[in-house]
C-alpha cells in the first residue's frame, strides 16, 4: 500500500467516524438527525425511527464508528510498519464495510422506502475506502530521454 493511499484511507475513515458518530448520537431517544429536504435524501427521520436502525439493540451508527475507527487504526499502522497482514486485514474490513453498506442501502430503498443523506454518505465513504484499498494510488514521474 502506498503512502498516499494510506493517508487517503485515514482521511476517508475520519469522515466516516464523524458521520457515523452523528448518526449514533441521533438514534433512539435523542432527536432524529436533521436532514433538510435534498431531493430523494429527505428520509433521515423515517430511517432513524425504523426498526432497521438497530442491530441487536445497538444503533447502526455505533457499528459505523467501530468500523471506521478500526479502518483508521489499520491505515495508520500501515504508515509505520510494512507487515503485509495489515493490508490484507484492511482489505477484508473494506469488503465487509462495502457489503454492509450495500445491504443498508437496499433496506432503505426497498424495505423502508426512504433514503437518509448521512447513511448514503457513509455508504459512499465505505465504497471509496474499498476502491482505495484495492486500487492503490501511484504517482509515477515520466522519464524523458533526449532525442
Amino acid at each position: 500500500m502506498t503512502y498516499i493511499t494510506s493517508w487517503l484511507i485515514i482521511a476517508l475513515s475520519f469522515l466516516g467516524i464523524a458521520d457515523s458518530a452523528y448518526l449514533a448520537e441521533h438514534t433512539g431517544n435523542n432527536p432524529p438527525p436533521s436532514c433538510s429536504p435534498v431531493g430523494v435524501f429527505d428520509g433521515c427521520r423515517v430511517v432513524a425511527e425504523s426498526v432497521y436502525s438497530h442491530l441487536f439493540g445497538i444503533p447502526l451508527g455505533v457499528y459505523g464508528v467501530v468500523f471506521y475507527g478500526t479502518v483508521f487504526i489499520l491505515a495508520a499502522l500501515t504508515l509505520v510498519t510494512t507487515f503485509m497482514y495489515l493490508t490484507r486485514l484492511l482489505r477484508i474490513f473494506a469488503v465487509v464495510g462495502a457489503l454492509a453498506s450495500a445491504v443498508f442501502i437496499y433496506i432503505q430503498i426497498f424495505l423502508i422506502g426512504a433514503l437518509c443523506l448521512y447513511c448514503v454518505t457513509s455508504a459512499v465513504i465505505s465504497f471509496l475506502i474499498l476502491a482505495s484499498v484495492w486500487m492503490p494510488i501511484r504517482f509515477h514521474s515520466k522519464k524523458y530521454t533526449s532525442p
